[in-house]
């Protein structure tokens, strides 16, 4: 962490510039209560340090190292070219492999993968083989955590208890409702695109539980990472996370480390970049327990920033530049008339979403193909 409080990783924007600090717009008005970034005394962080476990953090540890197994930093050389019959050859792997679930990974991220340098010979692309064992830990890990059955919960806990499903199927019921509670907060959902075609996702800290429960919210940000996945317009493979860090709750690390798990098993090189702002000591926090944990490469991609910093880089990222930013950032963009605070919004079936999943999803379809139109002209 530098004398600016940011991470930055290559290439990235790093322009400083003003910015308004707004609140959270909860009756949809123009007018914005003071935020104020909440901070955590010694004594909160040595009670939290506590609660983690030696052999929690050593079994991160070696997971993440096992799965990066010397593919760590990024080999320098450009991308290589991937024959039509050897797509066709990793494709049809996967469909033998997993035929309920092998359509997930695009053509355009398959070739991101098989096209990188190989981390043991920069000078040659990674073998056939190397690429199909990466393509299959990701979809084990899929397979592992029910990942490719979590778009039916959302629908399973709209309905009624009384649906046939509900009744015959009750431990997947309360998954489903677990998962739900964890989306109704609107504390993490996809809105708009950035100028390179990146789906944007979008955490608000200050609406997350104090006492979550792990095991729901994970596969909530499962849930919605795969549903922007599927969104992507053509060619993209990667996304864009921004996060409005004023008053998140004290850190949960089993949470945190179960996030960036997933992360690092579940979606390898789908992370462009995550911009944070403000820096407040709960972050920082996160992030010196995080660090240490992550790959090299990994790392490189978090920009911790100032609120004077935040709005001019969302100006440069955001597809439509200034109209883009939401008010949460000193902009006009005003995303809680999609995803309210909980107490504001409504169910959405006869069950118990109150997150407008589907809605979410339809808008970042519109603004894909908005994007994908403005390629042509």
């Amino acid at each position: 962490i530098g004398t600016n409080n940011s991470i930055v990783g290559t290439n990235r924007p790093t322009k400083p510039q003003a910015r308004t600090s707004n609140g959270i717009n909860k009756t949809h008005t123009k007018q914005h209560a003071p935020k104020i970034l909440q901070t955590m005394t010694s004594t909160d962080e040595k009670k939290i340090e506590a609660s983690i476990s030696v052999e929690e953090v050593e079994k991160a540890k070696a997971e993440i190292a096992e799965e990066m197994d010397g593919d760590d930093t990024a080999a320098s050389g450009g991308e290589f070219e991937v024959t039509k019959e050897e797509m066709s050859i990793i494709r049809a792997e996967l469909a033998c492999e997993f035929p309920e679930d092998y359509t997930y990974m695009s053509d355009a991220y398959i070739k991101s993968v098989a096209s990188k340098p190989y981390s043991k010979d920069p000078t040659i692309r990674r073998p056939l083989e190397y690429t199909m064992e990466k393509l299959t830990h990701v979809m084990e890990w899929r397979e592992s955590v029910g990942a490719p059955d979590f778009e039916s919960l959302v629908s399973l806990a709209n309905g009624p208890d009384t649906a046939p499903a509900a009744v015959e199927q009750p431990e997947q019921l309360t998954k489903a409702k677990a998962m739900v509670v964890s989306l109704n907060n609107g504390s993490l959902y996809w809105h708009g695109m950035t100028k390179e075609g990146k789906p944007i996702l979008w955490i608000r800290c200050g609406r997350k539980p104090w006492y979550p429960n792990v095991e729901a919210e994970v596969n909530a940000l499962i849930l919605i990472a795969d549903a922007g996945i599927r969104a992507m317009p053509e060619g993209v493979t990667d996304f864009v996370v921004i996060s409005d860090s004023y008053s998140p709750p004290p850190p949960v690390p089993s949470f945190m480390i179960g996030v960036l798990k997933a992360l690092v098993r579940g979606y390898p090189d789908r992370l462009n970049v995550l911009l944070s702002a403000p820096v407040g000591s709960i972050i920082q926090f996160v992030m010196n327990l995080l660090l240490p944990l992550m790959p090299g490469r990994l790392s490189g991609k978090f920009l911790l920033k100032d609120e004077e910093n935040a709005q001019e880089i969302l100006k440069e990222w955001l597809l439509n530049g200034e109209d883009d930013i939401p008010t949460f950032f000193g902009g006009k963009a005003d995303h809680d008339k999609f995803y309210p605070e909980e107490g504001y919004s409504k169910n959405k079936g006869r069950g118990t979403l109150k997150f407008d999943y589907f809605g979410m999803i339809e808008r970042l379809q519109a603004s894909s193909k908005e994007w994908e139109t403005l390629q042509k002209k």
